[in-house]
């Protein structure tokens, strides 16, 4: 509504009925918050789609002939019997452990989290545990799914390199394992999301990473120094010289301190639960190390004995898993190099990624020196759970860096989907004998 005034040369102006100086409140909701509800959709739709793909090729296309349910629980296998075990039964050990696998006596060597929802799904909604797990492991998938693309909608990343950093992923060939009844989707869920939500200044968002966290810490040992990214991501951003100031402590670091120590209660949670009920806090330990004859050798990435060279063979998933930790050092050494060697590029908002290298880092590190006693078994499973965070960090690292080259732009695309070719059709082979009851990783 306008008033219209006359001035002394008789020329119309327009001017509001209402003074400029009385403040007026409008009813809708501003449109930062419309864009943060688009963007929340729109990474949703994008997760789901991702999981739905997941799930369908490896179902219709790749699982043994059968009624549907037969084929959708032939994605249960090996280790998803141990969750299934302990759902049915709740954690049962002698101790000391027995000195070899057998789940009917000594099921500790798993953490909670994964069995844990499953059995809320088993009780809460009459399923048998073998569904439940499923359930759980592909809703987590989605939530997995959902966080990737909210990191990329938070960086303002094109539809087409989000498109090209999930076929990255999906391309892995241990990238199933999301879909399958195994843990690695509630980890990577409760890690990606721990890191969304600790990247956020609010108390709802600190209070969400610490949820999250609480999550990641207790599926997955390793969630423990996980934790600590936030941490180190404050202590990048400050600056080192910042720690000898220990009078400003509690206010550089003392609420990121209280969110990667709440993410850890879910770990200690249970390191306290196995205290109160066997007297051993580290059960979890002593069954690995008894069952599965796990001896951690903390120096093992230093060690070029670690290292395998040789061109692995197809069937051999031991072998496969040798090459995926070679592979993974390799990579992590060049992201090094590229990142903090001296002549680095300064320009790229690093501090954003150093939460990423950082847990890529221990996930790495913590997995080699778990299974290298047992000559790298299931390393390819595990390299796999720092997949994603290498990608997410090269999407944001390349989005940073000005590529002027249309040809060098048409080349790192042409070689992204030509390695993702690859990799999806050795992932093929490996959703093929995964579901006929082979072991893979």
């Amino acid at each position: 509504m306008t008033a219209v005034l006359y001035n002394k040369g008789n020329a119309e102006l327009e001017e509001p009925c209402i003074p400029r100086d009385v403040p007026v409140f409008s009813a809708l909701p501003p449109a930062r918050l419309m864009t943060r509800i688009s963007a929340t959709a729109k990474a949703l739709s994008a997760g789901l789609v991702a999981t739905l793909v997941q799930m369908l090729v490896a179902i219709f296309l790749l699982a043994p002939d059968g009624p549907f349910e037969y084929r959708y629980q032939t994605l249960l296998q090996h280790d998803s019997h141990w969750f299934a075990n302990i759902v049915d039964r709740g954690y049962q050990t002698i101790v000391p452990p027995i000195s070899h696998k057998m789940m009917e006596v000594s099921n500790t060597g798993f953490f909670p989290a994964y069995p844990a929802i499953a059995w809320v799904l088993h009780r809460g909604l009459d399923l048998g545990a073998e569904n439940a797990l499923l359930i759980t492991a592909q809703s987590a998938a989605w939530g997995f799914w959902t966080y990737f693309f909210l990191f990329c909608e938070r960086w303002n990343l094109p539809s087409g390199w989000q498109l090209l950093g999930a076929l990255a992923i999906l391309a892995h060939p241990a990238a199933f394992f999301l879909v399958a009844g195994y843990s690695e989707s509630l980890f990577l869920m409760g890690l990606l999301g721990f890191l969304y939500w600790s990247g956020t200044e609010s108390r709802g968002g600190r209070i969400l990473a610490a949820i999250h966290g609480i999550v990641m810490s207790a599926t997955r040992i390793v969630g423990l120094p996980c934790a600590l990214a936030p941490l180190v991501k404050r202590i990048w951003e400050l600056g080192w010289r910042k720690l000898t100031n220990v009078r400003d402590w509690l206010a550089n670091y003392g609420a990121t301190v209280l969110v990667s120590a709440s993410a850890m209660l879910g770990g200690l949670g249970f390191f306290v639960y196995c205290q109160f009920r066997w007297g051993r806090w580290d059960i979890y330990m002593l069954t690995q190390q008894f069952g599965w004859g796990i001896e951690p050798d903390y120096l093992a990435i230093f060690k070029p004995s670690s290292y395998h060279w040789l061109l692995p063979a197809l069937e051999d998933p031991t072998q496969m898993s040798q090459m995926a930790m070679t592979f993974g050092g390799l990579l992590l050494l060049g992201i090094f190099a590229f990142e903090f060697l001296p002549g680095a590029r300064r320009q790229t908002n690093r501090s954003v990624r150093i939460s990423f290298y950082f847990t890529a880092f221990i996930l790495y590190f913590l997995s080699v020196s778990g299974v290298a006693g047992v000559h790298m078994e299931s390393m390819l499973r595990y390299e796999f759970c720092l997949h994603p965070l290498i990608v997410l960090a090269l999407l944001h690292y390349l989005h940073n860096l000005p590529l002027r080259s249309w040809l060098g732009r048409a080349s790192a695309v042409t070689g992204i989907a030509l390695i993702s070719a690859a990799g999806l059709g050795l992932e093929s082979w490996y959703i093929w004998n995964f579901t006929r009851g082979n072991w893979v990783a």
